[in-house]
């Protein structure tokens, strides 16, 4: 079975440690949302978007500010699927495995991008354009089976139509 490839680019920041600007912008989202309801999901999805993902080093940063336990970080980010502590590549292919999209073939879609492409589930392509997903509904179960990269949802796949709408995306 091929090894699910992930990408190592970080949009710029390193793994190590977090630079002084990043961590300068993290305490003003930290401080935008002090005392809400919800806060720490908040603070994780400003950030997500501020980075592009959660590393460890950028969680702990946040648990240290926020005062809030690691461990309760871990749980939010491990929970709630939206969250991603791996970078992810410039575009996020999400297949459809609901009933219906499965039975419609979405396994086959599945199966193609990983025999053709050498991307699996949770996956990233070497080169950071693609991430694989994989996703119990997109609610498009009537054109099945479905795939949504970005905002377009591509309705009634054909593994044989595959290559022509990843190249789209290059």
């Amino acid at each position: 079975m091929k090894q699910a490839r992930k990408a190592t680019a970080t949009k710029g920041k390193t793994n190590k440690a977090i630079d002084s600007k990043t961590l300068q912008q993290i305490k003003k989202i930290i401080e935008a949302t002090d005392g809400q309801a919800g806060a720490p999901i908040r603070v994780l999805q400003q950030v997500q978007e501020l980075i592009g993902y959660l590393p460890h080093e950028v969680l702990e940063a946040i648990s240290r500010e926020m005062r809030i336990p690691l461990s309760e970080l871990y749980g939010i980010t491990s929970f709630y699927s939206f969250f991603s502590m791996v970078p992810k590549g410039k575009y996020v292919i999400q297949v459809c495995l609901g009933t219906s999209c499965y039975v419609k073939g979405g396994q086959k879609i599945l199966d193609t991008i990983n025999k053709d492409f050498g991307l699996e589930s949770g996956g990233t392509t070497p080169d950071g354009k693609f991430s694989l997903q994989t996703v119990r509904c997109i609610g498009c179960c009537g054109l099945s089976p479905v795939m949504a990269i970005r905002e377009d949802v591509h309705r009634k796949v054909k593994p044989s139509q595959l290559k022509d709408i990843l190249s789209s995306y290059r």
